[in-house]
């Protein structure tokens, strides 16, 4: 199974949330801001793994990020089977702290 770790504030996430639904024995979608332990289980992922060096250099969380069975990371949807937000869909979402997108 591939845990998901995301936020439903995160349009990416919620993005990826809709893809996944009808298929619990594949997917695992772990929200981060549902309870502190998701969140301290997130962050022992990001701060140990090489697949966060650019997200964190360009001050991104990080997340939607997988999981996937044999321990792999990676933030990157289509590496998992699912597909990132279009451009045409990011237009007006603003996650980052300066307001210039997710």
């Amino acid at each position: 199974m591939i845990q998901i770790y995301g936020m439903d504030t995160c349009p990416d996430c919620t993005y990826l949330y809709d893809q996944i639904k009808g298929k619990e024995n594949e997917f695992e979608y772990i929200n981060i801001g549902a309870h502190v332990k998701n969140l301290k289980a997130f962050l022992k992922i990001r701060d140990n793994s090489p697949a966060f060096d650019e997200a964190k250099e360009k001050g991104y969380a990080g997340i939607p990020c997988f999981v996937k069975e044999d321990g792999t990371v990676t933030i990157v949807p289509e590496e998992v089977g699912l597909k990132s937000r279009p451009e045409e869909v990011t237009t007006g979402a603003a996650c980052r702290l300066d307001g210039t997108g997710c």
